[in-house]
């Protein structure tokens, strides 16, 4: 079963960047009420989507600086890279129709 993988400053540009897969990274925080309720959508997507995408989740508490590096104001923040590059960034809570609409337009889904 696929989850989300929780990455750090340390492994950020190694699985993230550097991945054989388009990746799609979930920005949150514990105390977040609409990161919260991206969550199940963010695990629904990485199980359907298993193989051909990576997901991730960064807490930007315990992380800030991959949050300042990507200039992250305001979460929930979704960014979607393909072969190394951000190619879509997405701000506040989805609905799962709207993400799989976002992650097509990106050319992933």
């Amino acid at each position: 079963m696929a989850k989300p993988e929780d990455v750090t400053e340390a492994d950020f540009e190694a699985k993230v960047v550097k991945g054989t897969l388009p990746a799609l990274v979930d920005f949150w925080a514990v105390w977040c009420g609409p990161c919260r309720m991206v969550g199940p959508i963010v695990d629904e997507l990485a199980e359907e989507l298993d193989g051909k995408m990576n997901f991730f989740k960064v807490d930007v508490d315990t992380n800030p600086a991959i949050a300042e590096k990507f200039g992250i104001q305001s979460i929930p923040t979704l960014l979607i890279f393909r072969d190394g590059q951000l190619v879509k960034q997405l701000v506040g809570y989805m609905p799962k129709p709207q993400l799989k609409q976002a992650l097509a337009e990106a050319g992933i889904a």
